[in-house]
């Protein structure tokens, strides 16, 4: 598919792709870091062992060389001045608007560079755990890697938590629109965990919400994928299925290759590649067969875009489904709490045993009708498709263990075990 064509050339990593950087922020007027107290802050983290410390003379960063978890990592903290990016501001929509406000007049910031190590998932929640020990009085943290915003309530849950966040929270998606319609989805964030940056080219206002969607599940399986040796680029990942079950089978290009097969691009084109997105980036792919996979043969996403159907599925890897399990355990309490409120309305979902004798579980809702300690009782809100014995409207009762994740929708808003912070909000 990818001929000789126009040459393009791949520009090297920015610092911020190379590792990954927050600015912290703290309240106006409480900033009085020092080299001792950012020490004594850490040395509280648990699991961390602090091995030296060093200043750059200088940048005048402030190095912590440390281990955690059977990795050893290096946090460099530099404390300066800071003025909201505008481009960031869109991801502050869960900021109250006095929130909101403390971010955009903010000055100052503890900036915490780290190179993220084998697991990025764990090597973010530990630089999280550093942004919220060394800035404890935290008004919001700006993840400049991902060009994304994180509410100080959601960092410190985060922080606590002995579960690490999800796949999802360690990259964005921006989308870049024109008049004419045209979208440009690209993530940020993923290269500095050791991966290529994903784009969409010649989306659309009526398709862009599909393809968001194939890209974040995209990007979030090779985030959980544990096969070291996977190449986007050469391998596949088998991500969703559309209605008449066909399936998603994905892949991905460098931009130096893939701009060729598209010719003029009014969005994503030669022009928007001249100060960024221009170094490891890559437009996603389908292959739309078997056959076509062993041929090489690539359909441009657009292309697809007639057998989405009304609901196309994506699916989440075995870690993400067993990390969802223990943040909805670990979080039950904000279930107990919610419950007492009747306006709320709570559903619950269980792993049920299929009928086959493959130990599956069918993941399946049900709505919570009482609850006392960590048991419950909850009825069925569908029919399940491979689960005998039990139908839609049936109760059961269960304990906090059996359960895979939970929603508590309020009379404004639903929340999930991952934003639970919004309940205080």
């Amino acid at each position: 598919m990818f001929g000789k064509k126009k040459s393009y050339t791949e520009q090297p990593l920015g610092y911020w792709e190379q590792a990954s950087y927050f600015m912290a922020i703290p309240e106006e007027g409480d900033n009085k870091w020092t080299p001792d107290k950012i020490v004594e802050a850490i040395k509280e983290i648990e699991g961390v062992e602090i091995k030296n410390t060093s200043i750059d003379g200088d940048t005048q960063v402030f190095y912590v060389l440390m281990n955690y978890d059977g990795e050893e990592y290096q946090a460099g903290f530099c404390p300066g001045g800071f003025s909201l990016p505008e481009s960031f501001a869109y991801g502050m929509r869960n900021f109250a608007p006095e929130e909101a406000e403390k971010m955009k007049s903010a000055k100052e910031a503890m900036t915490i560079s780290m190179a993220f190590k084998s697991e990025p998932k764990k090597s973010f929640h530990l630089q999280l755990k550093l942004a919220v020990a060394v800035v404890p009085n935290l008004i919001g943290l700006v993840d400049e890697s991902a060009e994304r915003v994180f509410h100080p309530k959601w960092a410190k849950l985060a922080a606590q938590s002995k579960v690490s966040p999800a796949a999802g929270d360690l990259f964005g998606v921006q989308a870049v629109s024109a008049e004419s319609g045209a979208v440009w989805l690209h993530t940020h964030g993923l290269c500095r965990c050791g991966l290529t940056e994903l784009e969409i080219l010649n989306s659309d206002v009526k398709n862009y919400n599909n393809h968001y969607n194939l890209l974040f599940s995209f990007a979030s399986y090779l985030l959980d994928n544990t096969n070291k040796d996977f190449d986007p680029a050469k391998d596949i990942a088998y991500i969703g299925l559309l209605t008449g079950n066909i399936p998603v089978v994905a892949t991905c290009r460098s931009w130096t290759a893939a701009l060729n097969e598209y010719g003029k691009l009014e969005l994503g084109g030669e022009k928007d590649r001249q100060e960024a997105h221009n170094s490891r980036t890559s437009p996603v792919f389908i292959y739309k067969s078997p056959e076509d996979m062993k041929k090489g043969k690539l359909t441009k996403v657009n292309e697809y875009d007639k057998l989405w159907g009304e609901n196309p599925i994506f699916f989440f890897s075995d870690a993400e489904t067993a990390r969802m399990k223990a943040l909805a355990e670990e979080r039950f309490d904000y279930v107990k709490r919610a419950f007492e409120n009747k306006e709320n309305h709570i559903l619950i979902k269980i792993g049920l045993e299929t009928d086959h004798e493959d130990n599956n579980l069918e993941h399946i809702w049900f709505e919570l009708t009482e609850l006392a300690g960590d048991k419950f009782r909850a009825r069925l809100t569908q029919e399940p498709y491979d689960v005998s014995g039990i139908h839609q409207g049936d109760e059961r009762e269960f304990t906090v263990k059996d359960i895979t994740d939970w929603i508590i929708y309020t009379p404004k808003l639903g929340i999930s075990p991952s934003d639970v912070y919004l309940l205080d909000v």
